[in-house]
């Protein structure tokens, strides 16, 4: 699947005024830093439909974007970026948990991870709670080009093997280079089976 065309919708921080309509959406979230604003950037061949940052947790609102008219993406607050102070945290939380439960045009979740580290207890959380409330998802490792593929394998098993300590079996994994543009396919490919799925 190719796009051709990516256009803002609305940001907001209230899920009822997401946009109307039965188009599924496709949201990306991650913890700051994570390479969120460049993979999507990376995806739409839009580079600035996301607004990246050097500064971690510049995300505060739902993002909606309309791809060719058929399917929404939507950028998601990061979770987790300690230095925003313990109340700023609880609000994105609820802004965050809100739109997963009661967004019924939530397609999949896309949960990014960085590929340079060793599991996080924060992902493992979080993805454990997707599952309690059984929020289809995807896991796409970030960054792949900054360390050797020995590393990334690493990782990727260590992640596997934790989440296989209460899972049967692993929701589908990507592999993305936002600078070398890869797993782009693969991708845009998975969320074009899904959506013939749903025609």
């Amino acid at each position: 699947m190719e796009i051709h065309k990516a256009e803002f919708v609305i940001s907001n921080t209230d899920v009822k005024k997401c946009p109307e309509g039965n188009l599924p959406e496709y949201a990306f979230i991650g913890r700051s830093n994570v390479g969120k604003s460049s993979l999507i950037n990376m995806l739409t061949n839009h580079k600035g439909l996301a607004m990246t940052s050097q500064k971690p947790g510049k995300t505060m609102l739902i993002n909606h974007f309309l791809i060719d008219n058929k399917w929404h993406l939507v950028d998601l607050p990061g979770y987790g970026y300690a230095q925003r102070g313990k109340e700023n945290r609880e609000r994105l939380k609820r802004i965050i948990e809100s739109y997963i439960l009661n967004r019924q045009q939530l397609t999949n979740l896309f949960v990014l991870l960085d590929s340079r580290h060793a599991p996080q207890k924060i992902d493992l959380e979080f993805m454990e709670w997707l599952g309690e409330c059984t929020i289809p998802f995807s896991i796409i490792f970030t960054k792949i080009d900054k360390i050797s593929k020995g590393k990334v394998k690493e990782n990727i098993d260590a992640y596997a093997e934790k989440l296989y300590e209460t899972w049967e079996e692993l929701p589908p994994i990507f592999l993305s280079s936002s600078e070398k543009r890869d797993g782009r396919e693969e991708i845009l490919s998975y969320i074009g089976e899904i959506n013939k799925l749903q025609e």
